[in-house]
């Protein structure tokens, strides 16, 4: 979660020579809507994705157990009910009559494969089954030890009925089950396709959703979908379908959405002000919480700017040298926050306070906060213990992943550079793809990222940091954090939820004083949407849009 090709820009010149220019106007014949994509989706492979938009398609077009309502709490999908042992380490999933695109039906088997299927790929987000989050039985045991996958604590007791254990407690479990990683797969399908292809057409993809694949080649600037006739909620998806559309430029979705060939797009920066500057256009505007946070990752380790960057007072100089506020007010300008903590703000409540994990923004003021006269204290007390007055290093970023991210990238490097007299910073853009792989590869200095909420509790971004997670992409370590977040997932918090919140406080603080991570900014999204379209619901968590509830007037 590529370049926008010639293919928009030729879209967008037909619209406008058909004459279509009424404001919130659409080019889609019935009951179908235009949707804007910022990046290319980089696969519908469950066991692949990792980008938003990615998991977007996948969820529009397969259901797991469960979904999410309006306001983002778990409710049965595939499956009908569950129930939850008395210790809460045993859910049974009573699966409904559901099948597959290909006329299959949809089994527990499909479950119980997917998920060991995840066990034997090295793929990313199968971290999700450990015990840092989905705590599924042996889990560990398999992907850190080299245990058999077929031990898993997952089960098809017969074709509806899906046992799961887990080692402990899991509060959050059921909504799990919404993130596509949960997913099933019909093994006879996926076995019967030449390996590497499954997903990549409509011919080697399978719904069980909502919404079937119907157009759609890796790498293109457009897939559609249209409606599932044989979904077993079919008579309240009211949509025909959604025609997906890659804009990387926040003025070509302007654009896209004043011509009508877009029905819902996403706009940033000066285009926002003009938005809200047209009275007409105005009404069309819905700003949203996106969930996901930007900040700076600083690879720590020898390969790369000779190690400096494991000098614990070289990070506090670069994030302690930044004016977040100057970044969404100037750069980014959709009603983004300035964020000063590694969990980022209105995504994670407390069961029992109600409260917003990261409400207090100054709590870690002291170490994170735009500051210049500190900024140069920590600069000093780094070139003083490294040996060193100046310093290069290179900063990569996506040029695919919005307008505002080139321009963020510019002003960080101003403002480190006119504060922190010493530092010269080469930008490097790139794709979305390429800076993912290099950041997984250790190959760069600095780092421009981003990271979603998977789910909704702290520990979605806390348990980056454990040393070896596979996005512990600075590789930085530390075990006294290791032993706090092993204590809230597996040891002695797990059955004190208070005590267990407390203590993903006291990890977060180990993060923010030794800035493993420089927090930007808390991400929220400056909708356009066609006043005729309605029930589109806006998640900060997991899945960020969902449809099945929208409709279009006609």
């Amino acid at each position: 979660m590529k370049k926008v090709n010639k293919c928009i820009a030729l879209l967008l010149t037909a619209a406008m020579a058909l004459g279509l220019t009424a404001c919130g106007g659409s080019s889609a014949s019935g009951n179908t809507i235009n949707v804007m994509l910022s990046t290319n989706v980089m696969s519908l492979d469950t066991n692949l994705a990792t980008d938003g938009d990615s998991f977007e398609v996948i969820a529009d077009c397969i259901d797991g157990l469960t979904q999410m309502d309006a306001e983002g709490a778990a409710v049965p999908a595939i499956a009908e009910s569950w129930d939850v042992s008395d210790d809460g380490c045993t859910y049974t999933f009573h699966l409904r009559d559901t099948k597959w695109s290909n006329g299959t039906p949809v089994t527990a088997a499909d479950f119980e494969y997917a998920w060991k299927l995840a066990m034997t790929a090295n793929v990313e987000y199968n971290y999700m089954f450990d015990s840092s989050v989905g705590a599924i039985k042996n889990a560990d045991n398999i992907l850190y030890e080299g245990g058999d996958p077929e031990t898993l604590g997952v089960k098809a007791l017969d074709d509806k009925t899906l046992q799961v254990e887990l080692e402990v407690p899991v509060s959050f479990f059921p909504s799990l089950m919404y993130f596509p990683t949960f997913y099933p797969i019909n093994q006879a399908f996926y076995e019967g396709l030449e390996e590497g292809t499954y997903g990549t057409s409509p011919k080697t993809f399978l719904s069980n959703g909502a919404f079937l694949l119907s157009d759609y080649t890796p790498g293109t600037a457009s897939l559609s979908l249209t409606k599932n006739p044989d979904y077993y909620d079919a008579d309240k998806i009211q949509l025909d379908g959604i025609n997906y559309q890659v804009v990387g430029s926040s003025d070509n979705a302007l654009t896209g959405f004043k011509n009508g060939t877009l029905d819902i797009a996403v706009v940033n920066g000066d285009q926002v002000a003009s938005v809200k500057g047209d009275a007409e256009l105005s009404k069309n505007l819905q700003v949203t919480g996106a969930g996901y946070m930007w900040y700076l990752s600083f690879s720590q380790t020898e390969n790369n700017a000779n190690g400096y960057l494991a000098n614990q007072n070289l990070r506090l100089a670069f994030t302690n040298a930044i004016d977040r506020q100057a970044l969404v007010d100037n750069y980014v300008m959709d009603g983004s926050l300035a964020t000063y903590t590694c969990v980022p703000p209105q995504f994670a409540a407390s069961a029992s306070t109600g409260e917003d994990f990261s409400a207090d923004q100054n709590r870690f003021k002291d170490v994170c906060d735009y500051n210049t006269e500190a900024a140069k204290q920590y600069f000093e007390a780094a070139k003083s213990e490294l040996g060193v007055d100046s310093f290069e290093f290179t900063m990569i970023f996506g040029n695919n992943e919005g307008d505002e991210v080139t321009k963020v990238a510019q002003a960080l490097k101003e403002q480190i550079e006119a504060t922190l007299d010493g530092v010269t910073i080469t930008l490097a853009p790139m794709t979305k793809a390429e800076r993912l792989d290099k950041m997984q590869n250790d190959n760069y200095d600095v780092a421009l990222t981003r990271w979603g909420p998977d789910y909704a509790d702290p520990m979605t971004y806390l348990g980056m940091w454990v040393t070896n997670n596979a996005n512990n992409y600075g590789f930085w370590s530390n075990a006294d954090y290791d032993q706090l977040i092993t204590d809230c997932t597996t040891g002695q918090y797990v059955s004190d939820y208070d005590a267990r919140w407390n203590a993903l406080f006291d990890a977060e603080k180990i993060v923010m004083d030794e800035a493993v991570i420089a927090p930007l900014y808390t991400k929220a999204n400056a909708n356009l949407i066609n006043t005729s379209v309605t029930g589109v619901e806006f998640h900060p968590v997991a899945i960020n849009r969902a449809y099945k509830n929208a409709t279009k007037a006609k």
